[in-house]
């Protein structure tokens, strides 16, 4: 056992001792300086008897207020505050105790030596408590990490600054990129607007940008300056945490909708019970945590993966869950979870989106999303659930592949089954980033086996959103939707596959890996589409828009997904219900 490992005993030890030297010594002093450096015989009682109680009250205060727990390399501002308060506290009740027993114990006691005492002891304990810090910020800074530029506010960049020495990261801040406070200096470190940075960057390895920026709004300027390690700050108050992280693909395809109303989502949710089909999907997963975020009074999770159960409800821990391990194809079951929980909310997140292997699993794509979907709305509608909100896709717009053309089927049989007490509503949007089965997912695994990034054509694109803002969205279109409605997502221009592939290889930072072009996959769109009617609707929120209605009979329709089920030619019965879809398989 090494006797100079730090402990908290051996911490305390140290800076009581040192404390009661700093104490003593500034005693003496102060009573040198008194008497010109020549102390009469009668006064050295004097010293003792304020060495003995001033020792005795500040060591005491020090340890009871905690002080003797602050790490000495992150002694701060606050602590230096506290400190300061012990002191003149302390020197206070000492002042009290001379005047009221000046004519007995403290007899004669010169009280010009109190502030020079006072003023002595305050200088010594906080130069020892700062010279780790003053040495490691000053003189060490050199050896602490790489050239890093912040881009962040005032504020923020105070934070990241003081965090950054605090955590010993691999980084030292030389510049702050602030346009506004430009000339200033924060920390020692000075802001410089971005004509100052360009000129200045030589040297600058490492960028940091604070979260409360958009990083793909300045991630083309950054890589102007030619620096290639590009991290994101994220405040954390642990200091023992990482609190950086490197840029993503998804920080610079994120979209953040302006007019997200969490009033309105809080509303929506707070208090009721919430049953969220698919729970421990990529989407229903991101539902279960917006809920217990916004205050849901019980979440029922229901989906037919053991693993994907167990994981969501092992994280939902802020509200009561229960975990119902169910299959939608089941209508029995899924009657008696309705019935026996009651729910006001229902998010219908359960389906099988993958389109190849939809189409390679015609039948069991067709129970699963079309007759599942089916039993839930009309369990829904026999409980009385005030309000049924079905995640729809981009790909049920003019479908080319069977997964498409099943989720138009929801959305028909949805729209349709309105009306009869439960407010039924979809929601239709594009692809989220970092979704089971996405494409982000898997060109970062081929990037870490080193393999080239396959994308079936150069010209394929797609839409993208954040998987926690597209479920807010989906509460928010919930929450204003009053039945039958088909609510659209605002998901942006959409990108190209290709230029997705070509930034994460960049952000990679490899040089190995190129792109391979594999070809349409069976029942591929070049690109998706939102709309199926340019006229349809803007709602009082630009990031959400609502389709016009597509009447179909709803006994029709009953009996068209009966044939469906039955018949062994289910692509022409697809085509049937959904003329618009254009099969292509190859």
């Amino acid at each position: 056992m090494n006797i100079f490992s730090p402990t908290n005993f051996k911490r305390t030890l140290f800076f009581m001792i040192l404390d009661l030297f700093a104490i003593g010594a500034s005693t003496y002093i102060a009573f040198l300086l008194r008497f010109d450096f020549s102390i009469e015989a009668q006064y050295v009682d004097d010293i003792y008897k304020s060495f003995f109680i001033l020792g005795l009250m500040r060591v005491s205060l020090f340890y009871f207020l905690d002080i003797y727990k602050v790490s000495w390399r992150y002694f701060s501002f606050k602590d230096q505050v506290q400190i300061t308060y012990v002191l003149i506290s302390s020197t206070i009740i000492f002042t009290a105790l001379v005047y009221l027993f000046r004519g007995s114990f403290f007899e004669g006691y010169p009280r010009s030596v109190i502030p020079i005492e006072f003023l002595l002891t305050f200088l010594f304990i906080l130069s020892t408590r700062v010279s780790k810090r003053f040495f490691l910020e000053v003189y060490s800074k050199h050896s602490l990490g790489k050239p890093t530029l912040i881009v962040a506010s005032p504020q923020r960049a105070e934070e990241i600054t003081r965090k950054l020495i605090k955590t010993n990261q691999d980084s030292w801040p030389v510049a702050i990129w602030n346009d506004e406070a430009a000339g200033l200096k924060i920390n020692g470190v000075s802001v410089k607007s971005y004509d100052d940075i360009r000129e200045f960057h030589e040297g600058i390895e490492t960028v940091i940008v604070s979260n409360e920026y958009d990083v793909k709004e300045l991630y083309d300027d950054i890589k102007a300056l030619g620096i290639h390690d590009i991290k994101v700050f994220n405040p954390i108050s642990d200091y023992e945490k990482d609190v950086l992280v490197d840029i993503s693909v998804e920080d610079l395809l994120a979209r953040h909708p302006k007019d997200l109303d969490k009033t309105t989502i809080q509303n929506f949710i707070k208090g009721k019970t919430v049953l969220v089909t698919g729970a421990g999907g990529s989407i229903g997963s991101e539902i279960c945590r917006q809920c217990e975020k916004y205050g849901v009074k019980k979440l029922i999770l229901l989906d037919h993966s053991e693993f994907n159960l167990y994981s969501i409800e092992q994280e939902i821990k802020g509200v009561p869950t229960v975990a119902v391990m169910e299959n939608i194809r089941d209508f029995e079951l899924i009657d008696k979870t309705f019935e026996k929980h009651a729910p006001d909310i229902v998010i219908h997140a359960a389906a099988y989106k993958h389109v190849p292997l939809v189409e390679a699993n015609m039948t069991e794509a067709i129970l699963n999303n079309v007759v599942g979907t089916k039993n839930v709305i009309d369990i829904a509608i026999k409980h009385g659930v005030e309000k049924f909100v079905m995640i729809s896709t981009d790909k049920a717009v003019r479908p080319t592949n069977v997964m498409g053309t099943t989720k138009r089927i929801c959305e028909l049989y949805a729209q349709n089954s309105n009306g009869k007490g439960t407010d039924i509503v979809a929601v239709r949007f594009g692809n989220v980033l970092g979704s089971s089965g996405s494409v982000i997912p898997k060109f970062k695994a081929q990037i870490d086996r080193g393999e080239n990034i396959t994308v079936t054509h150069p010209e394929i694109t797609r839409y993208f959103m954040l998987i926690p803002e597209a479920c807010e969205l989906v509460l928010q279109a919930g929450a204003i939707g009053s039945g039958g409605e088909i609510f659209i997502l605002d998901m942006g221009e959409p990108i190209k596959i290709v230029d997705l592939a070509k930034r994460m290889i960049e952000l990679s930072g490899r040089d190995d890996i190129e792109i391979e072009f594999t070809g349409l996959r069976p029942g591929e769109k070049l690109y998706e589409e939102l709309l199926i009617d340019e006229s349809d609707a803007q709602t009082q929120y630009e990031s959400i828009t609502v389709a016009q209605p597509t009447p179909y009979d709803i006994e029709k329709l009953n009996k068209d997904i009966d044939e469906l089920v039955k018949t062994p030619n289910k692509l022409e019965k697809l085509k049937e219900i959904v003329p618009e879809f254009n099969h292509q398989p190859n």
